[in-house]
Order: C-alpha cells, then sequence, then structure tokens
C-alpha cells in the first residue's frame, strides 16, 4: 500500500487540512519525513511532546508496562494509576485526581463536577458558568461552547446554555458578569491557541478574589500550560493564585494520551459513584507512560532549563527581528512562546509557518497573528541555535515574497 498525502484525503474525514509532510520517525528534537528530509521539532505535537520524540525514559515505561497490563475495566484499579495519582498529589494543592483520555474529557469533567457542586451546595439556581473570549478548553460541544472562539462552537445546534464570556485580563468586564448564580470560572493561566496571552497580577488575581466572594469554583484549564511547559510544574505556581479543579493533558503523557483533573477532596466527593465515567480513563499503558514523563519533567534541572531556553529563544528572536522588522514582540512564557506578526503582515502568520517547514522547521500558529513555539522542554541549545537559523531563512522567504 501507497501511504501519501492522496490517500489521506481519500479515506479521513475532511476536518483536517495536513501538511503534504508526513513524518515517520523522530529521535529527540528532530523528525524525518517519508523522504527523509529533516526537520527541527519546534510544534512539539501542540505542546504535547514535552520530552522531544521517543525519549528513552518513556520508550522503556511503555515496553515494561506492555508486557504487564494493557487495559483493566474501572470497576478495578490499577498500580500504574494509583502511583501517578499519588505523586500529582504530592506535587500540587490537590487531593484527588480523575483520570481521561484528552484534555477536552479533563475540562468536560471538571465542568460537570462544578455544576454538580453547586447544586448539591446551593440549588438550581447557581449554574452560571463564565469564561473568556479567544479561550480554548476542547472539542466535546460543552467544552467548544465554554471556549471563546464561536467559529468553533456554531453550526451545531442548540448549545448548552448557561455559559457566559467576556475579555481576558478585563477584570471590570469580569466583575460586571460574575454572581451569586455563578457555579464556576473556566480560564487558561495563560491564553494558547487565543494568542499566546499572559494574565495581568491584578486580573489573575482579582477572578480569584470575586470567584470567593460569590462562592463559585475556579477551573485552571493547564491543558497546554501544565507539566513544566511554563518553568513551573503547573502554571498556577507561578501566580500566587491557586485554583480549586485544575486540568492537565498535553504534556502529561509525553505524546501518549491522558489527560487528569485535579481537584480537592471537599469538590471531588460531589462526583459520586455512577457520576462520570471514561472506559480508557486510567489505562495501565497511559498512567506508566505518563508517570515516567512526570518524574523527568518535574525536576529543579528540567523545570530551571526551561526558563534558560526561554532566553535563549527570545535572544535569537531578537536578534532575527533587529534585521527584518516583521514581528511586534515576543508574547508567552518558558517555553510556550508566540511571535506576533507587524501590522503589515497581519493575517499571515501561517505564511511564517509554512515557510518554516520549507526551511526544515516545524512551528505552529495561534490564530492569524502569531507563529507559536512550543518545543521540548529538553531541546538541546545548538537545536534551538539551528532552529532559530532556519526560522531566519523562512522569515526571510515570506519578506522577499512580498
Amino acid at each position: 500500500m501507497t501511504v501519501n498525502r492522496e490517500l489521506f484525503d481519500e479515506v479521513m474525514v475532511p476536518n483536517y487540512a495536513p501538511s503534504a509532510v508526513i513524518p515517520v520517525r523522530g529521535e529527540g528534537s528532530h523528525v524525518w519525513d517519508q523522504a527523509d528530509n529533516e526537520y527541527i521539532d519546534f510544534a512539539g505535537g501542540i505542546a504535547v511532546n514535552c520530552l522531544g520524540h521517543c525519549h528513552p525514559a518513556l520508550v522503556n515505561a511503555l515496553k515494561v508496562q506492555s508486557e504487564k497490563l494493557w487495559h483493566v475495566a474501572n470497576v478495578m484499579a490499577n498500580e500504574p494509576a494509583i502511583r501517578l495519582a499519588k505523586k500529582l498529589v504530592d506535587a500540587t494543592f490537590a487531593d484527588k485526581v480523575y483520570f481521561a483520555n484528552s484534555g477536552a474529557e479533563a475540562n468536560e469533567a471538571a465542568l460537570k463536577l462544578a455544576r454538580r457542586f453547586a447544586l448539591d451546595n446551593y440549588g438550581e439556581h447557581k449554574s452560571q458558568i463564565i469564561a473568556f473570549n479567544q479561550g480554548f478548553h476542547g472539542r466535546t460541544f460543552f467544552t467548544v461552547t465554554v471556549g471563546g472562539q464561536a467559529a468553533y462552537s456554531d453550526g451545531f445546534g442548540p448549545k448548552p446554555g448557561n455559559i457566559d464570556h467576556c475579555n481576558y485580563n478585563d477584570l471590570a468586564a469580569f466583575e460586571a458578569l460574575i454572581s451569586d448564580n455563578t457555579c464556576a470560572v473556566m480560564l487558561e493561566p495563560l491564553q494558547g491557541e487565543g494568542g499566546i496571552i499572559s494574565p495581568t497580577v491584578e486580573f489573575i488575581q482579582g477572578v480569584r478574589a470575586l470567584c470567593d466572594k460569590h462562592n463559585a469554583l475556579l477551573i485552571f484549564d493547564e491543558v497546554q500550560t501544565g507539566v513544566g511547559r511554563t518553568g513551573h510544574l503547573y502554571a498556577y505556581q507561578g501566580l500566587a493564585v491557586t485554583p480549586d479543579i485544575l486540568t492537565t493533558a498535553k504534556a502529561l503523557g509525553g505524546g501518549f494520551p491522558i489527560g487528569a483533573m485535579l481537584t480537592t477532596t471537599d469538590i471531588a466527593k460531589h462526583l459520586k459513584v455512577g457520576t462520570h465515567g471514561s472506559t480508557y480513563g486510567g489505562n495501565p499503558l497511559a498512567c506508566a507512560v505518563a508517570e515516567a514523563a512526570f518524574d523527568t519533567v518535574n525536576t529543579p534541572e528540567v523545570l530551571n532549563g526551561v526558563k534558560e531556553k526561554e532566553a535563549l529563544f527570545r535572544q535569537l528572536f531578537t536578534q532575527i527581528n533587529d534585521k527584518y522588522h516583521v514581528f511586534k514582540e515576543m508574547r508567552g512564557e518558558g517555553l510556550l512562546l508566540g511571535a506576533v506578526v507587524a501590522e503589515q503582515y497581519q493575517g499571515k502568520a501561517r505564511d511564517f509557518m509554512l515557510a518554516s517547514i520549507d526551511n526544515g522547521l516545524m512551528a505552529l500558529v495561534a490564530g492569524a497573528n502569531v507563529v507559536r513555539f512550543a518545543p521540548s522542554l529538553v531541546i538541546p541549545e545548538a537545536d534551538i541555535r539551528e532552529g532559530m537559523a532556519r526560522f531566519e531563512k523562512a522569515v526571510a522567504q515570506v519578506v522577499n515574497a512580498q
């Protein structure tokens, strides 16, 4: 069988429009395609491959667990899930963990739990959920409605109700929206898909205070920012604000699908037996790999190294932009970074991403005006330098095409 981009179009539902490049193997921060062309990976599978490709710790964990136990239903517990949950609890504010398969499923569980918590404690009137424009929380109908991008949720019929949005970092608008009828507020502690937007201290602390005032649960969606991405194990740990519920996925499995919801005992008790579940949630294979990823990332060497690598990215980006003047700034924190295009390149972030592929670099976009980098947390300095040299060639390609 000849496997190529044309076969993709023939057999796959057309909801994706992937590149013509089909990767076939990876090692560290390098990827090779079917023609054996080599790329440096600054995309990380959208902030998933926190340890790059085929990291020995993850490969070994998968091999060992694959010869022990692949799956049991949640009518039984399993050792890898219990070990991973214990490590997540010990490293965070949380007391309890619920495992799922993805960030969307973790967010779905968080939202259902928040509604059930409010119903049990306050009554049916307390059901409003507040989220933020340009947020992204997944593709289930509930999470895509909570995410503040109507283009993703329109066209599927009536949406889940009592969900309201306001602008990120607009504390006054948020204060006008929240009330004693609000059961939960969901936000990203650094907006990813929405353009790599960091919260102001006033905003994030103000949201926490208003949630406390109105007895609303604060949910942090750390699907993209979690597991070391910002240089903290979880981004909340660098914000002096603690959520009531936290969701994590993407980097948690280092490339193996897994998600988790973390919360306190008092809140968790409202998901009684039978109220929620997942066939594959807490799968032994997934949890064994995630445990290895978590153990590798949750060290001073890796977390401090993220900040050091961020500084190098910013230095090299500034050198490129001083020459070509095509970006306004680099936003973000740690190794979740966004290069914001200048006025004359509005709407053309994708052009830079495609030119990067032409020059042997895998990058991302975050909306129409931001080129996003989310590489391995352990990417070597030499690969950062080489990748940014290729990015400079991509920038020159776009500039010369104008």
